[in-house]
Parts: structure tokens; sequence; C-alpha cells
């Protein structure tokens, strides 16, 4: 590389660093709620890079909250021992079998592979379940077009002590599995665990790792891409939405509702994606902001 060369890429690098200096500033001692998922959580590159971003927010002051389901995983493991895999409005049927083996795929593998993940580089991570300390409270959720999914469960309350006593000197990894006061359990799905954590913590953001660009108008058509929407507007389109974009936009809803200041979904085959979102002037997919409040 010739000298010139490295001047302009030296250049652009300072550049780039000024660019995330008033955000570096703005999200210090915040909590981020990231909730974990899809291809980053698949591809070992994006792992890696995952780990390594989730990393560098600890180390510029930011207080990260990890939150992860697994479907992939679950889904692999159910078809090995010939379980039915199904899904209704997005969210995974659930027997009691079911619950059980997501707990054994989320809380004894996927999640101690996150934790060990962020401590390879170099920050210490805790992980957690909703039954460690009493973290979240349950009880049975029905599907939004009120058919009976089984053990599927929302979080009627989140345990915010046991997160702020982590925190403090960890980085939380929560697996949403969850159970009720009389000890069922229940397989959570992610996005409203999420929000749930983020809500509770009252969280500055909160953000949604995904396999696409965002929220689509119309999912055949990518230049349909709402970059940023208020609460008002979400609300009167999700009866539209279907799929597995419904719970993530009805999770992000839920969360600025619930006080979050913003909720984005992100890209997550994009490398560096959450850096992207919160440190630079672009951003990255959907933002979803309350009413009222302009970005």
């Amino acid at each position: 590389m010739s000298a010139s060369d490295m001047t302009v890429r030296t250049q652009r690098d300072v550049v780039t660093l000024l660019e995330a200096l008033p955000y570096i500033r703005e999200f210090h001692g915040k909590t981020v709620v990231i909730k974990y998922g899809g291809a980053a959580m698949i591809e070992p590159a994006l792992q890696h890079e995952f780990g390594r971003d989730v990393a560098l927010l600890k180390y510029v002051g930011i207080k990260p909250v990890i939150v992860h389901g697994g479907g992939p995983e679950i889904t692999s493991y159910m078809q090995r021992l010939g379980l039915a895999v199904e899904f209704v409005d997005g969210l995974r049927v659930s027997t009691a079998e079911t619950v059980e083996l997501a707990k054994m795929v989320l809380v004894g593998k996927v999640n101690k592979d996150i934790v060990l993940m962020l401590s390879r580089h170099g920050q210490p991570a805790v992980g957690l379940s909703g039954d460690d300390g009493g973290l979240f409270r349950c009880s049975r959720l029905a599907a939004p077009s009120g058919q009976d999914i089984g053990f599927v469960g929302k979080i009627d309350h989140v345990n915010t002590g046991v997160l702020t006593h982590v925190a403090e000197d960890y980085i939380p990894v929560i697996a949403s599995v969850g159970a009720d006061r009389e000890g069922n359990s229940y397989n959570i799905n992610a996005d409203d665990a999420a929000a749930a954590v983020a809500s509770a913590l009252g969280a500055y953001k909160v953000m949604f790792l995904t396999d696409v660009a965002g929220w689509l108008r119309d999912v055949a058509d990518p230049r349909s891409l709402v970059a940023e929407a208020h609460a008002s507007e979400l609300r009167a389109a999700l009866a539209g939405v279907s799929g597995g974009m419904r719970p993530k936009l009805q999770a992000c809803l839920d969360s600025v509702e619930g006080g979050v200041a913003s909720a984005v979904i992100v890209d997550g085959r994009v490398p560096h994606s959450i850096l992207l979102e919160l440190f630079t002037d672009d951003g990255q997919g959907t933002m979803i902001l309350p009413d009222g409040v302009e970005s």
C-alpha cells in the first residue's frame, strides 16, 4: 500500500471514529437490550463479529443485555426425535415434550455457547433463564388468531433486581424460557422476552436481530423498507402483517409503549449490524419510535 493510500485510509478511519463519538457519548451508561437470533447465531463468522461487537459495547460504557431464542436448533433436535414442528402466527406450537426439549437446548447448550463466546472476546457473561432468581413469571399465551398453541408463555413480571445486580459487572445472557406460579414451564418467544426485559429495565434501546432488512410494506419488494415509523402507525398496520415479522413488530410496539426510547429491527446477516445501527448516522433496519418522538 502506497503512502497516499495509507493516508486516505487513515483519514477515512478517523472520520468513522469521529462520527461514532457523539453516539458513544449518548449511549454511555445506558442499557441496550439485544435480541440475538437468525443467521447471526448460526454462521461462525457472524457469531464471531457479534461477540466482538457486544464486548465493544461493554468496553465503551454501554450496558448490553442479551436475550436469545434458538429456533433452528430446537427445530433440528425436534426433527431428529420425530416431533412435529408447527407454527401459528409466527409462534411455535409447544407441547410439554417440546418445552422440555426447548429448555434443554436453550439453557443447556445455546445459552452457554453465547456466554463462552463473549468470554473469548474479553467480557465475562452470566447465563440466565426465566427460572433463575424468579426472573420471569409467566402465564399461558394464545396466538393472535385465538388458536391454542400449547405451553407458550407470556411474561407477566420481570424481576429486574436479578438483572441489575448481574449487569453491574457482567453481560446478562437470557434464555427465553420461564414458568408460572405452579411451576409449569413455558417456551417464550424470544422477541416477546426481549420486549418485556427492555420495558422492565427502562432500556434506552432494544434491537431485534433477524434475517431480513427490516419491515417491508411489501415482502416481495425490498424497496418497500420502512426505515422509521411511530407506534400509532405500526399499530394500524399490524393486522396486515403475517409470519415471523408479526411477533417482531408486536415486540417493537410493546417495547416503545412500555417506555423504551426506541426499538429497531436489524439485519443480523450484515456484519457489525449492531455497531452500524448504534454508531452511524445512517443507522440500519427499521426503527419504531413512541408517538410524538422524533429521531
